[in-house]
């Protein structure tokens, strides 16, 4: 590759490659491709001066903003792998991501929604013996924490030469970072991909999107999701297109950034797009510039292609399909592709890969199973879950179930996981479970997804009540809202004597779904 290989490479070939070209804008701070290359080599070598050694897991507990690509890319380039957590989480759930990746850096943001992330790190109780030092995106932080500035100067006395010497011993074969993302028995696994994985996926991605040099990308997607760090951040790299990071979705702010800034590209949900279509000052912005949007992760009605084509003139709208094991992508629309094809389903296998079904013949559904150079090296430390996930030939078996069609195109009918997707957020069932099982009233529970007209899916709780409390659904759903994600909360909450089982004991959610 022309970047060389690893990420580290891609930084500083963009930097040479477009130079002086607006790469990133942030807020009211613009930087060019050379800026942004000058601002990641002082991060590198104040993560070399902090001790950080190649192979180091260093974490980014922020929401999308240029800190976050600096921090993020510097520790990459001193040789670190990364490992982004999730903004929605609550400290305790953040502390599990740490403890489990040995993370020795940690970059977080101050405050984001409201809360303060470092006071509910410290809240969290779980105890992080590998972590060494946190250095706080911000101007003020704690006695024993570090802010941002107080970290770069530390990396002043570190050589360019010595910087550079680091990010060249990169081999493509390293891992680039560690994602992690909860299973069925609702403990975090992390999915290991390496540098020359995530190159080449994002590569391929960037060409079948057709995007271009100089396009101006809205990046609403978390950078802690693999799609909004890769085919967002890491695409723009290679294209030399304009990142504008979102930190939250608000459809006033969206709107107006998408009219100000001239966006051309803008990837999101479903319901995203939805809510810009709809929203009644649509036609006060001058949205004439956006001819790229990539969405999936839910269903995608065939009218709201058509609406993105007719009402607002894209000249390409995508569907994709992927899912963090196989580097995030597994398959895409082709531009070109009419209307139906584009929301009916995820396109065909990107070039290199294989997809197939695990059905009883074609058109039938069955498991989605994977196999190329997308599929993750294994979950971190973990090979017994390695082995479950990925069989001796080398197939990826993803719990999703799907059918595809006469040309190869993918649509995904079902989950096998009970996974469900809360607004563009994946929500793990056990996952939830094992955290509402926290509550001292809690005798049981079992967590299902149930139809929501504004975000898709939501989290429906079925629980048993320990003998004697008087634990109501308004109880258990504040104190979910203080122990979990907001996507995972449940949004409805039924007691029940017992939860229906098998012979083996296991819960019956099938019974449960039927009483919705």
């Amino acid at each position: 590759m022309e970047w060389g290989g690893s990420v580290p490479g891609l930084v500083r070939w963009a930097a040479r490659r477009y130079g002086g070209a607006e790469a990133v804008v942030d807020g009211r701070t613009r930087i060019t491709y050379r800026e942004l290359g000058d601002r990641v080599e002082r991060a590198a070598a104040a993560c070399v001066a902090a001790g950080v050694e190649p192979g180091d897991r260093v974490a980014v507990w922020a929401p999308n903003s240029l800190d976050w690509i600096v921090s993020a890319l510097g520790a990459v380039t001193a040789g670190g792998v990364l490992v982004p957590v999730n903004t929605r989480f609550k400290g305790a759930e953040a502390a599990h991501v740490l403890r489990r990746s040995g993370a020795r850096l940690l970059f977080v943001t101050g405050t984001f929604l409201g809360a303060s992330y470092v006071a509910s790190l410290r809240r969290s109780g779980v105890e992080l013996p590998d972590l060494e030092q946190v250095v706080v995106l911000g101007d003020s932080a704690p006695e024993e924490y570090a802010t941002w500035r107080e970290f770069l100067a530390g990396g002043d006395r570190v050589r360019v030469t010595e910087v550079r010497t680091r990010a060249d011993a990169v081999k493509a074969s390293d891992p680039s970072d560690i994602v992690f993302t909860s299973g069925t028995t609702g403990r975090p696994k992390g999915v290991v991909v390496t540098h020359r994985q995530t190159l080449r996926c994002y590569a391929i991605w960037s060409a079948v999107a057709g995007l271009r040099e100089g396009d101006r990308y809205l990046i609403v997607n978390p950078f802690f999701h693999t799609f909004g760090y890769k085919a967002g951040v890491i695409a723009c790299l290679m294209r030399g297109a304009v990142i504008v990071p979102q930190p939250v979705f608000d459809a006033d702010s969206v709107l107006a950034c998408l009219a100000a800034e001239r966006i051309s590209v803008l990837p999101g949900p479903p319901t995203l797009l939805q809510s810009l279509l709809d929203h009644p000052a649509r036609t006060a912005h001058d949205l004439s510039r956006l001819r790229l949007v990539v969405t999936g992760a839910a269903v995608v009605p065939v009218r709201l292609v058509e609406r993105l084509r007719g009402e607002l003139g894209v000249a390409t709208v995508l569907t994709a399909y992927g899912l963090s094991e196989a580097t995030g992508l597994v398959t895409m629309c082709r531009r070109g592709d009419d209307p139906r094809t584009v929301a009916t389903t995820s396109g065909r296998a990107i070039p290199g890969t294989e997809v197939r079904v695990a059905s009883p013949g074609r058109g039938r559904p069955g498991e989605i199973l994977v196999r190329g150079h997308n599929v993750m090296t294994g979950y971190y430390e973990d090979p017994d879950a390695t082995a479950e996930a990925v069989d001796a030939d080398g197939w990826l078996h993803t719990g999703d179930v799907g059918v595809l069609d006469a040309a190869g195109n993918l649509r995904v009918t079902d989950r096998i996981k009970d996974m469900f997707v809360v607004g563009g957020f994946n929500a793990y069932p056990a996952e939830i479970e094992h955290l509402l099982a926290g509550h001292p009233d809690v005798a049981d529970v079992a967590v299902i997804g149930v139809p929501d007209q504004r975000l898709g899916e939501v989290a429906k709780a079925y629980a048993v009540r320990r003998p004697g409390a008087t634990l109501t659904a308004d109880d258990l759903i504040a104190w979910s809202r203080r122990e979990m994600a907001n996507y995972k909360v449940p949004r409805q909450v039924e007691f029940v004597a017992a939860l229906p089982r098998n012979a083996g004991g296991k819960v019956v959610k099938g019974e449960l779904r039927a009483r919705g």
